[in-house]
């Protein structure tokens, strides 16, 4: 057993000292000034101080009918973009993994692009695509095919699906890169005692490749939901929250309360509202994961 000096702790602290004082700085105090001021009426635009109002914010936001239209809206838009992504993702690791395949780095590298590109970018660019005007992509492409132009951004029934489309693209490489990691974890020991027993490649899916991925299931699952319902870059470029409010979510909601409407303390609310979301959906996943 190597037990480090005291010199050499106070190195260990001293190196971690400027991680922990921008952890400090940039994000316990604001998440604690946040949960503080949650609880009080302020306006940036008046040079009043904030007035205590108690619970009044979370009352008055859950009985807007904006608010609980963002609720669905999120909902809705992380129930359809992380199990699609996290299965395409899973089939894309499984087949580049394969004998089938070859030159498997270069089919990493394709699909990981769009994951590290400017989601800014992206937006802009699907934006072009799937324009509501004749002249878009997609419609020319539709118009081709005989078939009639799609309002897609200005239609509520399709605007929601261009923005879950344009984020399973982008999602797609960092979870196929993922569950690729796991795959390679997974001890070949156990395919080759399996293959003396006549199972189907189905089965040794089924029985043993998704057991064993289970911790990196668990770990996208909890990722990708925290990160959906944060959603904000993609909505508010190309739908700003529009048609109406059908795909409004709570960050766009919170955006627009906080820095359009300067309403910090109901900002900081919606705030609080999505931490304990967040906080009560990572604890039931991890607990359903770990039963089974």
């Amino acid at each position: 057993m190597i037990v480090a000096s005291k010199r050499e702790k106070l190195g260990y602290y001293l190196f971690l000292a400027p991680a922990f004082l921008v952890f400090l700085v940039f994000i316990f105090i604001p998440m604690i000034a946040s949960f503080v001021l949650s609880f009080f009426s302020y306006s940036m635009t008046t040079i009043k101080e904030p007035e205590f109002v108690g619970l009044k914010n979370f009352i008055t936001l859950f009985q807007t009918p904006v608010f609980r239209t963002a609720m669905k809206n999120t909902v809705v838009y992380t129930a359809f973009t992380v199990p699609t992504t996290m299965a395409c993702g899973l089939c894309i690791a499984l087949l580049i993994n394969s004998r089938l395949v070859r030159r498997k780095n270069f089919y990493k590298v394709c699909y990981y692009i769009p994951y590290v590109s400017s989601m800014v970018a992206v937006a802009i660019v699907f934006s072009l695509v799937f324009n509501s005007s004749p002249n878009g992509i997609m419609n020319q492409i539709l118009g081709k095919l005989g078939i009639a132009p799609v309002g897609w951004l200005s239609n509520d029934k399709w605007a929601m699906f261009v923005v879950v489309l344009l984020s399973v693209w982008k999602e797609l490489g960092y979870v196929m890169v993922i569950y690729t990691g796991g795959l390679l974890s997974i001890s070949q020991d156990i395919y080759e005692a399996v293959s003396l027993d006549p199972i189907s490649s189905w089965k040794k899916l089924i029985y043993i490749t998704l057991p064993m991925l289970r911790p990196t299931t668990l770990f996208l699952l909890v990722v990708e939901t925290i990160g959906s319902f944060q959603v904000f870059t993609p909505v508010q470029i190309m739908t700003n929250g529009g048609p109406g409010y059908s795909t409004t979510t709570i960050v766009t909601y919170l955006y627009q309360k906080g820095f359009q409407e300067y309403k910090m303390g109901m900002a900081s609310a919606i705030a609080v509202i999505m931490f304990v979301i967040l906080l009560f959906l990572s604890i039931l996943q991890n607990k359903a994961t770990s039963q089974r």
